[in-house]
């Protein structure tokens, strides 16, 4: 056995960690919630500005569903299971939240995509839309 063995599967386990169904939704449940934050660095980065992405919230929902998931079902833990019991609420009222703004977003006359309000051009199609400032 050379080194590389031995810092892979030391004891025969595959990392030293003892594998089952249960630890690779835990692993994969972190690896999802961990992800979010690349996400949210990404589009913030991106935009040159703070911004916290749908994407970050469905992230953070599954990933708190499956680390809850597993703590409830193989760990058995109350520390995990408090902290995962609840944290999915804010996720998903979130996730509502940013379904009801987008849908009240104004809409272009022609092309019915959604703009931000003082846009003066659609983005999708590139008309001109109508302002809000009386007079002009």
């Amino acid at each position: 056995m050379d080194w590389s063995d031995s810092l892979l599967w030391p004891g025969g386990k595959l990392l030293g960690i003892e594998w089952s169904a249960w630890k690779v939704v835990g692993w994969i449940g972190n690896a999802i919630f961990t992800s979010r934050f690349v996400v949210q660095w990404y589009a913030s980065e991106r935009q040159g500005r703070v911004v916290i992405p749908t994407l970050f919230w469905w992230l953070s929902l599954s990933g708190s569903l499956l680390l809850l998931a597993y703590s409830l079902f193989h760990k058995r833990d109350s520390v995990l299971i408090a902290a995962y019991g609840f944290s999915w609420i804010p996720y998903l009222r979130n996730l509502v939240l940013h379904r009801r703004s987008k849908n009240a977003r104004p809409r272009c006359p022609k092309c019915d995509a959604p703009t931000d309000t003082g846009d003066r051009f659609c983005s999708q199609c590139g008309i001109g839309l109508p302002t809000d400032t009386p007079g002009t």
